[in-house]
Formats: C-alpha cells, sequence, structure tokens
C-alpha cells in the first residue's frame, strides 16, 4: 500500500462527481429528444439506473469486475469473489493504491457501469415497460458490463491481449449501443413509427443535457487517467477539441444535406464527438483529436440514418452515435496513438505501429459487440416472454408518463392568459385597474 496522495485523491473525488452528473445529464439530453408523453419515463429510465447499478455494484459489481479470478480461463473472463461487499476494501481510508483509497477508485468505476446502462435506454424510449426494464438493468449489468469491464480494464483476456481503452469506448460506448441494438430488435417498433411525426419536443432539455454531459466528460476522460500529471491534462485538451470539431463537422453535413444546420444535430455531434475520443483521449495529440472529432462527426450524422435503411427503430440514435462512434475511436488508436508522455508502448501506424496492434483495437469493439448484443437479446426475450417487456398498444398511444408513473411532464392546465379561464382554477379578471400616478 502507498501513502495517499491528496492531490490526487481530491481530484479523483471531483471527477467521480463530475461522471455521475452525467447521468442526469443524460436524461435531460433523452428527455428532450422524446414526446412529451413519455419525458418523464425516459427520465426515470436513467435515473433508476442510479439506483441500481450503484446496489449491484457494491453487493458484487467491483468485485466481479477488478478483482482477480485466477490465473486459469475463467480468471480471464470475470474476476473473482474477493470483494463482495466491498468488505476488503472498507480500511483503504487510510491505505492506498496508486495514490487514492481503493474505496474511491471503486467510486469512480461504479459512475461508468452506471452510465452505460443509461445509455441504452435510449433505444426502447416510449415503449419499454419500466419493470422490465429495472431488471434488465440488474441482470445486463451483471452478466455483461462487469465481464466486460474486467476483459478490458480489470486483468481480463483482452487486456493481455494488449488493447486500448483509455475511458471507455469499448466498455462503455460499443458495449451500450450493440444491447442497444438488441432490444430496439426485441421491442420491435414504435406505434406510427416512419408515419407519426416523432420529433424532439423540447431542444431546451436537449442542449441542457448535452451540456451536463460534455462538462462532466472532463471527469470521465481526464479521470481516467487516476492521477493528476501530463496525461490527464492531455486528455482534458482532447476531450474538448474533439466535441468541438465533431459538432461543428455534424452541423456542416447537416447543411450540405438538408440546407439547414439545427440545435439537435449541435448537440448529437457534440455527443459523437465525446464518445469517439473516450478511448483515445489520453494516448493522442491534439491535432489527431480533432481530426477523430470531426470523423466521427460525419460518419455518426450520416450512421444515424441506417436505422431507416435497415428497418430497427432505435428511438434516440443509441447505436448510430454510440456504437459507431464508440468503434471509430476505438480503432483509430491503430492508427493515431502516439502516447505522447507513455514509453514502450505499441504506436500506431501513423508512427511506425504494427498491424497487430490495430488488429486488437478492431478486435475488442467486434467482440464485445457481439457478446453484448447477444446477452441483451437473450435477456430481453427471456423478461419479454415471462413478464413482458413491451407496453399495450394503447397505453403507448395514451403517453407512458400518465399509464405507468401517473404523472405527466407539463402541467399545462394551469397555464393561462388575462381574462382565460384555468382549467384547475378560477378565471382571471380581464379587467386590469390602472393606478392613478
Amino acid at each position: 500500500m502507498d501513502k495517499i496522495d491528496t492531490g490526487t485523491t481530491a481530484w479523483m473525488i471531483t471527477a467521480t462527481a463530475l461522471v455521475l452528473l452525467m447521468t442526469p445529464g443524460l436524461a435531460f439530453f433523452y428527455g428532450g429528444m422524446t414526446r412529451a408523453k413519455s419525458v418523464l419515463n425516459m427520465m426515470m429510465m436513467s435515473f433508476v439506473s442510479i439506483i441500481t447499478v450503484s446496489i449491484a455494484w457494491v453487493l458484487y459489481g467491483y468485485s466481479l469486475a477488478f478483482t482477480s479470478g485466477g490465473d486459469g480461463i475463467v480468471g480471464k473472463l470475470v474476476g473473482g469473489l474477493d470483494a463482495l461487499g466491498l468488505q476488503s476494501i472498507i480500511d483503504t481510508a487510510t491505505k492506498a493504491e496508486g495514490g487514492m483509497p481503493s474505496m474511491v477508485f471503486s467510486a469512480f468505476q461504479m459512475t461508468f457501469a452506471i452510465i452505460t446502462v443509461a445509455l441504452i435506454s435510449g433505444a426502447i424510449a416510449d415503449r419499454a415497460k419500466f419493470g422490465a426494464w429495472v431488471l434488465f438493468s440488474v441482470v445486463w449489468a451483471t452478466l455483461v458490463y462487469f465481464p466486460v469491464a474486467h476483459w478490458v480494464w480489470g486483468g481480463g483476456w483482452l487486456a493481455g491481449l494488449g488493447i486500448e481503452d483509455f475511458a471507455g469506448g469499448t466498455v462503455v460506448h460499443v458495449n451500450a449501443g450493440a444491447a442497444g441494438l438488441a432490444l430496439a430488435l426485441v421491442l420491435g417498433k414504435r406505434a406510427g413509427w416512419r408515419k407519426d411525426p416523432m420529433r424532439p419536443h423540447n431542444l431546451t432539455l436537449v442542449l441542457l443535457g448535452v451540456g451536463l454531459l460534455w462538462f462532466g466528460w472532463f471527469g470521465f476522460n481526464a479521470g481516467s487517467e487516476l492521477a493528476v500529471d501530463g496525461t490527464a491534462g492531455l486528455a482534458f485538451m482532447n476531450t474538448q477539441v474533439a466535441a468541438a470539431a465533431a459538432a461543428g463537422a455534424w452541423i456542416l453535413v447537416e447543411k450540405l444535406r438538408d440546407g439547414h444546420s439545427t440545435t439537435l444535430g449541435v448537440a448529437s455531434g457534440a455527443v459523437a464527438g465525446l464518445v469517439a475520443i473516450t478511448p483515445a483521449c489520453g494516448f493522442v495529440d491534439p491535432w489527431a483529436a480533432v481530426l477523430l472529432g470531426a470523423v466521427a462527426g460525419a460518419a455518426c450524422a450520416y450512421a444515424v440514418g441506417l436505422k431507416y435503411r435497415l428497418g430497427f427503430d432505435d428511438s434516440l440514435d443509441v447505436v448510430g452515435v454510440h456504437l459507431v462512434g464508440g468503434a471509430i475511436g476505438a480503432v483509430a488508436l491503430g492508427f493515431i496513438a502516439r502516447y505522447p508522455f507513455a514509453d514502450g508502448q505499441e504506436k500506431g501506424l501513423l508512427y511506425g505501429g504494427s498491424l497487430a496492434q490495430l488488429g486488437v483495437q478492431a478486435l475488442g469493439p467486434v467482440v464485445v459487440g457481439l457478446y453484448s448484443f447477444a446477452m441483451a437479446w437473450i435477456i430481453g426475450k427471456i423478461i419479454d416472454r415471462t413478464m413482458g417487456f413491451r407496453i399495450d398498444r394503447e397505453e403507448e398511444v395514451t403517453g407512458i408518463d400518465i399509464t405507468t408513473h401517473a404523472e405527466t411532464g407539463y402541467d399545462l392546465g394551469t397555464v393561462h392568459a388575462s381574462g382565460v379561464a384555468s382549467l384547475n382554477g378560477p378565471a382571471v379578471p380581464a379587467e386590469v385597474k390602472k393606478v392613478d400616478a
């Protein structure tokens, strides 16, 4: 055990809070993108992920992801049971590994697990039973997220092959995007999809949400260095410029393709850039981060339209942004990785690296994507066949907020103008008495 570094510990506690803030930010982002009759349900799916994943993480998730499962095959696939209930790391309040208490590291990684699960919900907006989603969030985190985190970050088999994933392009975004695609197929299309208008009901919420996501992402990426040093500073800068370049590329594509640039486009583009730079932020130069962001922004702007060509209803573009953006960032490391602050790493092809590293960077998203898709499809099907995963069509048309939660996002009955009676109160006098000067 090392001595606690108070600067590192303070930064990591701050970064943990920033990453946790991203999930409420995602709730605003997703909530604004849905129709008004579904906004509360959409936001609840994010907030309940905080509940379910936090509890699962403490009970067994951290142990499965970040403790040793032994030297055999099982240990390469999943961690052990040494830290159930976090009992074995409680005494690290006065001891440290890597300069911080292990409990702080565990809390930081917990927030990653939370938002990964919450990201999936955007693919099934408007039509999922709330109880079914709660159950899915626990089972998927247990069978997919915790093992995948071990594969890449916990000393598992992909880590053994040398895969690089600084802050979660494969673990978080490819993982969530593939699961979102599977659930979209299990639940099927929304009633009226491609016939009825399903435009975002509140773009101001979308912009608020992306602002919180962007802010929190500095903790997500720079915090993943687990230290206060040059790499953390590099990750911070790369996060900013990649998001900016991607947002600009997305609205440029919109202007050239559609004749106008949109607020939804700038928000979605920023997220695409943040997703793509996540696996690479500590490993590439800033100019490469700009290039990566621009490529991801343009590519994802086109990728979100694939759902119409292929016929799957990914409600809020989880596949087009997170699966595609995460894969672009992960594979790009095989070309542009330079590791400015780390010696002895396998650099990208542009800097004389080998095709073998490019192969590993491509293998990770493919394997994780296929595993997550298959498991999410199986879990989703089992839930659908037992308790049912989709609400009734009548409930969907009426609005899932009122039928599931007995609430509405907007109490429009209390809005009135001068001289017009409120639906829930007395009329407002039409006359306005003038006060003599």
